[in-house]
């Protein structure tokens, strides 16, 4: 069988993860990277014995398939570029700073025959899969994504940079349109927003809340959802999932203090944990060499950015805190 070759754009600290996976895949023959940084780049050559390239162009025609993780404002030229030269693309999230950009992408790639997929990993998270086994009309979802500041990421806020996530997990559970949605922001540590609060309100009366942070010196993440029969509880971390069912509560009254007392049946959910980005990345090969078809339609990698862009339009009016 021909393997599948493969390259990378951009190897900080995400590219780098890509690169390690494509070096275990036994159908693929990693072809080389590519980055401005040649400090960086030669580090990450030199450890899995790959060509560098500084020039992102000298990977045209030695690639079918190429990750891209540079900065935001490079996705549309890079990506069109290898999209306009026949390679599928793993372009990491968020796809681009604008609706117009973004569309032209998909236009371009259903143009030539390639497929684009967008990076969002927590899609591959085997609590997500088996989180929408489970989730049957939502009343009430409480999203928790905090962590500290990383100096690296510079062009972005906590909306595009890591509440997109979430916003893209919440729409998928939820499966009905946007009625409402408030905002608020406060920059802490950048020129964008570090802290971001967001509630979302749906048409089918789900109302979401998510607060994402990256000020916070410990990481949280973690998904509650209340529904009629069930309250949820989503730790991304470690891939756990555990459901609470008949829950009651009670206090009680003793000398000098007051007692509460909660019990309910609590069930663990089994989930297969596997490297979310290792699936992610054999999704697109599968879609390259299996013509398998890609669990995300162009729609929904669309409409993630569309919310997310519309927050920030709303924290733009409303000024940050």
């Amino acid at each position: 069988m021909q393997k599948t070759r493969a390259g990378v754009v951009g190897v900080g600290q995400m590219g780098q993860y890509h690169v390690g996976i494509y070096s275990e895949l036994h159908d693929v023959d990693l072809e080389g990277v590519a980055d401005t940084d040649r400090q960086r780049g030669a580090y990450v050559a030199g450890k899995y014995d790959i060509p560098l390239y500084t020039d992102y162009h000298e990977l045209l025609g030695q690639v079918d398939v190429v990750s891209i993780a540079v900065p935001t404002s490079l996705h549309y030229p890079v990506a069109k570029t290898f999209l306009e030269a026949g390679v599928h693309v793993l372009l990491e999230k968020p796809i681009a700073h604008t609706m117009e950009e973004a569309t032209e992408l998909f236009r371009i790639a259903d143009t030539h025959g390639v497929a684009l997929h967008v990076g969002h990993v927590e899609r591959f998270n085997g609590a997500i899969q088996e989180l929408k086994n489970i989730v049957h009309e939502p009343w009430f979802i409480e999203s928790r994504r905090l962590g500290p500041f990383v100096p690296r990421i510079k062009e972005d806020g906590v909306i595009l940079d890591v509440m997109i996530h979430d916003i893209d997990i919440i729409l998928n559970l939820v499966e009905s349109p946007i009625t409402r949605l408030y905002a608020l922001g406060k920059s802490i540590n950048s020129e964008h927003e570090d802290l971001a609060n967001v509630q979302l309100c749906f048409q089918n009366g789900c109302i979401a809340n998510i607060l994402a942070s990256r000020s916070t010196e410990i990481k949280i993440r973690t998904m509650a959802i209340t529904q009629r029969d069930a309250y949820i509880i989503l730790d991304y971390t470690d891939q756990d999932i555990r459901v609470h069912r008949q829950a009651s509560s009670e206090h009680v009254v003793t000398r000098g203090a007051l007692r509460y007392r909660q019990e309910s049946l609590i069930e663990r959910i089994f989930v297969h944990k596997e490297n979310p980005l290792k699936l992610e990345i054999q999704h697109l090969l599968d879609c390259v060499s299996r013509r398998a078809t890609r669990v995300v339609s162009v729609e929904k990698e669309l409409r993630s950015l569309q919310v997310a862009l519309q927050i920030l339009d709303t924290l733009d009016k409303d000024g940050l805190v």
